[in-house]
């Protein structure tokens, strides 16, 4: 199996449960999407393209943001997901809001289409970022800017390593390749950002996003809300015997304990914020 196809097949196992936890997810992220917003200078009336949008976000997000004169794409290579989003777009009667199936490197766009183009964690999974990078810059307007969201260091992450170091600890290492498609293919510093400027995006940079994932989610309830939306988990804890499981639950839930707070669930967070702009004609 391709790595794309890997990547289709781990994502669309994941698709229900995204679908079903839209609303902690958006919660979730909310202030990488706000980042997104500002660095792609996304405004009202604006023509926006979200890639690897998933059940809809953040493209969903956008769309009072756009107001009725604008409108939000949104496209992923997860026909689920797309599926998914359309059916939340259509209960809140959404107009302008449409989705569909699609690789970042094959958009069905014209060239100079969108005056904004965001990613939230997605160019980590695309087959070859590079030439995403590059249909993204023939769909974007001259003078428009794209901005993508890409985690920080594991180890800066604990919503995601206060659990998977637990579960890891009762299965054999798996080593990635260094540009394997994970969520971390772009925590390092600079590498996404040097593909920026391989690609041709004129001014590229990158920031620094330091936040808080809060979820009013309580500590017991937000192992079942991790596992779900990871398939690398599930089908981790998925092999283990029921007394293998209940311990590694314990000791996951235990894990957790410092980021439980009154209200939920709280987690210091970094991303990276990759942006630029495509070039004016001369």
């Amino acid at each position: 199996m391709r790595p794309d196809q890997e990547v289709i097949a781990r994502w669309t196992g994941s698709a229900p449960y995204w679908e079903k936890h839209h609303q902690v997810i958006r919660q979730l992220f909310a202030p990488v999407t706000e980042a997104l917003v500002q660095d792609a200078q996304i405004s009202t009336q604006h023509q926006v393209l979200d890639l690897a949008t998933g059940p809809g976000e953040p493209a969903l997000s956008l769309v009072p943001l756009v107001g009725p004169r604008g409108k939000v794409f949104g496209v992923d290579a997860i026909p689920e997901m797309v599926a998914a989003a359309r059916r939340t777009a259509d209960r809140l009667d959404l107009k302008n809001a449409q989705f569909e199936v699609a690789f970042a490197d094959q958009l069905p766009f014209p060239a100079d289409a969108f005056d904004a183009v965001i990613s939230r964690f997605g160019v980590m999974f695309f087959p070859a970022p590079i030439d995403a990078l590059r249909e993204i810059l023939r769909v974007l307007k001259p003078g428009k800017k794209l901005a993508v969201a890409v985690w920080h260091l594991v180890e800066q992450n604990p919503f995601f390593y206060s659990m998977s170091r637990v579960i890891d600890q009762h299965f054999e290492p798996t080593p990635l390749p260094s540009d394997a498609p994970d969520a971390f293919r772009f925590s390092t510093p600079g590498k996404l950002l040097e593909l920026f400027r391989e690609a041709g995006v004129e001014a590229p940079s990158e920031r620094l996003l330091q936040f808080k994932i809060n979820t009013s989610t309580e500590l017991e309830d937000f192992w079942s809300l991790r596992i779900e939306m990871s398939e690398k988990l599930r089908e981790k804890v998925n092999s283990l015997s029921s007394e293998r499981l209940a311990e590694v639950r314990r000791q996951a839930i235990e894990s957790l304990r410092e980021y439980s707070t009154a209200r939920g669930m709280s987690f210091p967070a970094e991303v990276l914020i990759v942006s630029g702009t495509k070039r004016r004609s001369t």
